[in-house]
């Protein structure tokens, strides 16, 4: 007979948290590795200690964030909601099951009046990378870096052309000074100083909803305001050492020396070995890695293309020298040393002028072939060798399971896709909470795996140890048989 069941909505029943929460739960795992009792000593300077009203706790303040980034809420107003009716989520804060959740404008209103303008967020993730290896996890052996684009909350077509300096290169000193040594070592004049007062300008799009975004227009990327977020991982467990902000029109490679170097000298540590791709394989990078006593293994970079079918990989460079030989026996000795950090070696305009093969060698009127070479070829042509050996090919081989893998996952399952917040600063914090979060989830499984297997192992042993006792008592009572047998007939 069917019956219709009672409503049960208002039964009382006795239960606690503790039995609402599956075992295996995520929030469980994570309680269990994470000590987040840090973040109230992290925070206390930004509270007054003796007036005005009670705040947040700062510890479930910033719990509910990680809990956002974890389980990829989009928005702090849907989190709020989760946290209303999410069991676990409760457990996890420590909250009743009738107790009031905290309104989305809280998180807002900590972030403009106490957070702005402090460090909060980057020592909250340091914190939890100190925690990592302090248990083991992180070893600095190998790093891998890369970048990921943000869309940036910005429409496209809302921008404006307006004429911004061009900010010199990263590595400008440290190519100024090759080229200082190498003039002075070749008997050349050092180069006169650059007028201060000349500033290079660029027509650049600027958007005019948030200003600190870069239009990005890269060769199969999509075209618009984007952020970049440059992230370093360490080799052993993926877990992520270093997460940096910059506009999407900034190239890979501006940021890379100067974020490594502050890194290492956070967390300790010392990286034998470093893989990156194609966009970061410039000569100043290989040089400044090998002064560091870093082995870099980079990625194939396709020289720039040529009309002439005698291309610059046909001209062979003599060291001992100084020079390149072209293919039809010509010497180009060297010449110059320019600004820019590169050898010139110009060719003999007689010779080449009789040249049968001068057309396909070069275009120029003067019949001039000149070459170019780095100042800091050297470094550039060991990381070539290096990305050809077998265990080159291994390094870079991991670039792809480690910092690749963690921009997969931060964007699949923790909303990493578009910029939450606008200005360079709160998208800055955007990825330290992303990056702290997915360093909880990985370390929180890990140690729950070496849990569960130290206790596979502890019941394996217990069920094996009568097992052996009884094998080594029958091994023990055939050794005794020998030897009364031998003692007894000699045999």
């Amino acid at each position: 007979m069917l019956k219709t069941p009672s409503p049960i909505q208002h039964e009382l029943e006795m239960v606690t948290l503790e039995q609402l929460v599956p075992k295996d739960h995520l929030v469980r795992k994570v309680d269990a590795a994470i000590d987040f009792e840090f973040i109230r000593d992290e925070v206390a300077h930004l509270y007054c200690q003796d007036n005005g009203r009670p705040p947040v706790d700062p510890v479930r303040l910033f719990k509910m964030l990680i809990l956002g980034y974890l389980f990829g809420i989009p928005s702090e107003r849907k989190l709020v909601k989760e946290i209303e009716v999410n069991v676990a989520y409760r457990w996890f804060l420590r909250m009743g099951l009738t107790e009031k959740v905290i309104d989305a404008s809280t998180f807002s209103q900590n972030r403009i009046r106490r957070f702005n303008g402090t460090n909060v967020f980057e020592r909250i993730f340091n914190h939890i990378v100190e925690q990592a290896i302090a248990k083991g996890l992180i070893d600095g052996y190998s790093l891998y870096t890369d970048s990921t684009h943000l869309k940036a909350n910005a429409n496209k077509r809302k921008g404006k052309n307006q004429l911004k300096p061009v900010k010199p290169s990263a590595y400008l000193n440290q190519i100024n000074e090759a080229v200082a040594k190498d003039r002075k070592a070749q008997g050349k004049k050092p180069l006169t100083a650059k007028q201060a007062d000349v500033c290079l300008v660029k027509n650049t799009k600027v958007s005019r909803t948030d200003s600190d975004s870069g239009f990005m227009h890269r060769d199969q990327k999509p075209q618009g305001f984007f952020y970049l977020d440059h992230r370093t991982v360490d080799g052993k467990h993926n877990l992520i050492v270093d997460t940096h902000v910059t506009a999407g029109n900034v190239n890979d490679s501006q940021p890379y020396i100067s974020r490594l170097d502050s890194t290492i000298a956070t967390f300790e540590l010392t990286p034998a070995v470093v893989g990156l791709d194609a966009g970061y394989f410039i000569a100043p990078i290989c040089h400044a890695l090998e002064a560091r006593n870093i082995q870099g293994v980079f990625g194939y970079r396709r020289p720039s293309r040529s009309k002439n079918p005698i291309k610059k990989k046909h001209f062979s460079y003599d060291e001992h020298s100084n020079s390149y030989q072209c293919p039809a026996g010509q010497r180009l000795p060297y010449k110059t040393t320019t600004r820019g950090g590169y050898r010139e070696y110009h060719s003999n305009p007689t010779q080449c002028a009789s040249c049968p093969r001068l057309n396909d060698c070069t275009t120029s009127k003067n019949h001039k072939k000149v070459i170019t070479r780095h100042v800091m070829q050297a470094s550039v042509d060991r990381a070539n060798e290096r990305r050809l050996s077998d265990w080159g090919k291994k390094i870079y081989k991991r670039r792809c399971e480690t910092v690749e893998r963690s921009f997969a996952d931060a964007k699949q399952h923790h909303n990493h896709r578009y910029a939450r917040f606008r200005g360079k600063a709160n998208v800055q914090m955007q990825c330290y909470l992303a990056a702290a979060a997915q360093n909880i989830k990985k370390i929180a499984l890990i140690i729950n795996k070496l849990v569960k297997n130290k206790r596979i192992k502890g019941f394996l042993l217990r069920l094996l140890r009568p097992i052996w006792a009884d094998l080594s008592v029958n091994h023990q009572k055939r050794v005794d048989r020998k030897n009364i047998a031998i003692a007894a007939y000699g045999c």
